[in-house]
């Protein structure tokens, strides 16, 4: 039955308690969160959300079953507290949903079901011979699934009459237009990087419906965008354009330009390629292997993080492409689309739920091991710059768009040398950007000197603009200049 906006889904989440603690409040946690399904759930239930009350435990839950729209079942591998039946809660919410003629939708997690009680084993047949079960292995799988799901459900209810842009078929595409190699090739990195359980040549038609990328029998924007043979045929703006700057500003004639286009994972690793070959870079030794490792000036993990994050979160029905741009300073990503309300910038520095703007092109990079961690990207690029020596990554939104910008350690020894520092202080350097930041105090202990001369140095340093002193309370400390103020670039109209 259609929903009105006013009349929203009550959803009941059923499972063992203590098995899915956490799918089960992630799972509560995204709903709520995303910008879509949000707007078509008003509840949703967890038995451990009820509050203390004088009423039977098993009347109060399967009374939220009657009372919900959709039933959703996470299945694993225990099977949990048996009553004086042999009756676990989670049968006894499935049986009951059935008997009532809810909805459906069930989450089997794992693959492999000999290491399931046998009565879970059992309770996941029952469920088999009724209805589609699906299958996880981590609570990104889980909540691509559910939202995959929940579209299908709004969509054939009649309560989403447009897809969500990922999930709607993509107008003109067919299953020609998708290449056989690119999905063979995925299958063969998701085996290697995730367990992923399909084989390898498994038909592309299989593969695409395992991966909800199929509406109405036609292949989805994130199937164009994931395996196409030509994306940009399709969706023109999908490109990423990559500029090198020698200075700080946008300035033409630009020294280094380029468009890529191509599939999801080839865009990622075009962009990441174009700034790796434009910085610096140290060649270890072969003491430990064959291969001597490279350490380039930005950690190689934040960039290809910085990249994917744009590429995976970017708004597609924007007319803007995503921006690569390397200055002598700093290292910008922009891409169309702003947060969601429930994230700010600020709050991308402290741990958070993912809540990727198209998560059926999350999931593929998520598989594909281009996207670790759910919510951790942010706070992997924060970590892998300061093991780096290097100042914290900015987020921004400005008009539209999100920007990520990663600093480049402008202090190198071409620079250093021209500035004529003594000993002291490029001791107190070194140890700067290490710590972050710098008192006098500290400054006399690395450098062995009297605090008039630490005074004088640090100074001395400020008025190079190498540092800046920061005051916090009575007391003072100084940290790492940048070697401009981050500047908005106004990026010519003809790019």
């Amino acid at each position: 039955m259609k929903k009105s906006h006013a009349d929203r889904y009550r959803i009941f989440i059923s499972s063992v308690q203590k098995e899915f603690t956490e799918e089960r409040r992630c799972l509560k946690k995204y709903i709520f969160n995303d910008s879509l399904l949000k707007l078509f759930v008003s509840d949703i239930f967890l038995f451990e959300d009820l509050p203390a009350r004088d009423q039977q435990a098993e009347e109060a839950y399967l009374g939220k079953v009657d009372a919900c729209d959709l039933y959703i079942g996470l299945f694993g591998n225990d099977y949990g507290y048996e009553d004086s039946e042999g009756l676990s809660p989670t049968e006894r919410e499935f049986d009951r949903a059935t008997a009532n003629g809810k909805t459906r939708i069930i989450f089997v997690k794992g693959d492999e079901d000999r290491h399931r009680h046998p009565k879970m084993a059992r309770l996941i047949q029952k469920a088999a011979s009724q209805l589609i079960r699906r299958r996880f292995n981590s609570l990104t799988d889980l909540t691509a699934a559910f939202y995959a799901a929940m579209v299908e459900h709004l969509k054939q209810s009649g309560d989403l009459r447009t897809l969500p842009f990922d999930a709607s078929s993509c107008p003109g595409a067919t299953l020609s237009d998708l290449l056989q190699e690119n999905i063979k090739a995925f299958l063969a990195t998701a085996k290697r990087e995730r367990n992923y359980p399909l084989p390898v040549n498994t038909a592309r038609e299989k593969a695409l419906i395992h991966l909800n990328l199929l509406e109405g029998g036609l292949p989805t924007h994130a199937a164009v965008l994931l395996f196409g043979k030509n994306p940009q045929r399709f969706l023109p703006t999908s490109e990423i354009k990559c500029m090198h700057f020698h200075g700080v500003t946008v300035r033409k004639p630009i020294p280094s330009y380029q468009i890529y286009k191509g599939t999801t994972f080839e865009l990622v690793d075009q962009a990441v390629d174009f700034i790796l070959s434009k910085i610096n870079r140290h060649i270890g030794t072969r003491e430990y292997s064959a291969k001597a490792p490279a350490t380039y000036e930005l950690p190689k993990g934040a960039v290809i993080e910085a990249i994917v994050n744009a590429v995976a979160h970017r708004d597609y029905t924007s007319n803007a492409s995503v921006q690569v741009m390397l200055f002598a300073d700093r290292l910008e990503v922009w891409n169309p689309g702003e947060l969601p309300p429930s994230l700010t910038p600020e709050r991308l520095r402290e741990p958070h739920a993912s809540i990727p703007r198209n998560p059926l092109i999350a999931e593929p990079l998520y598989l594909a091991r281009y996207i670790e961690k759910a919510g951790s990207g942010t706070l992997d690029m924060i970590e892998r710059c300061g093991e780096a020596g290097l100042p914290s990554p900015v987020f921004e939104e400005r008009g539209g768009l999100f920007v990520t910008i990663l600093w480049r350690d402008w202090l190198t020894d071409e620079v250093l040398s021209s500035l004529g520092l003594n000993e002291r202080q490029l001791l107190g350097l070194k140890e700067i950007k290490v710590e972050k930041q710098l008192t006098t105090m500290h400054y006399q202990d690395v450098s062995g000197c009297s605090r008039r001369t630490a005074i004088r140095d640090l100074n001395e340093m400020i008025e190079k603009g190498i540092i800046q002193r920061q005051s916090r309370g009575r007391s003072s400390y100084y940290v790492l200049s940048r070697n401009h103020a981050i500047i908005t670039p106004t990026v010519p109209s003809d790019l």
